[in-house]
């Protein structure tokens, strides 16, 4: 299972409203790469697979891929305002270390592919939403 914060609903709700195609959802992803191994993604999606995982909260609906759902299995889509900036963040239960940035991770049972990690990669790795 995968929580939504009120906080980060809200403003879910406020971003897929200036979508120009009407009810998208928000497909939560991780993908190899990253200074840890594994990145985060995370992007509007007009279309649902059939083995989607679809988590809502508040109208809001997050759709996760079986594969990546096995490393959010409890995580938690928050979104977080302070004095250097405002963004979603992924708390990750299975995440046993992180990169500096928070876009990269790896599990106890499986590392990924770690790659350099500078600005641009960073960057690449930030969301649309």
């Amino acid at each position: 299972m995968i929580t939504i914060t009120e906080q980060a609903a809200t403003k879910l709700k406020e971003l897929l409203e200036t979508q120009e195609q009407p009810g998208q959802y928000l497909r939560l992803f991780i993908q190899p790469g990253g200074c840890e191994g594994f990145s985060y993604g995370m992007g509007f999606d007009a279309e649902r697979r059939n083995d989607d995982q679809i988590f809502e909260r508040g109208g809001v609906q997050v759709l996760v891929d079986p594969n990546s759902l096995q490393y959010l299995s409890g995580a938690q889509i928050d979104y977080t305002k302070s004095t250097f900036g405002e963004g979603f963040t992924v708390r990750n239960p299975n995440a046993v270390s992180t990169c500096g940035c928070g876009h990269s991770f790896k599990t106890r049972h499986d590392a990924g592919q770690a790659e350099p990690c500078d600005e641009a990669t960073a960057q690449t790795q930030t969301t649309q939403a």
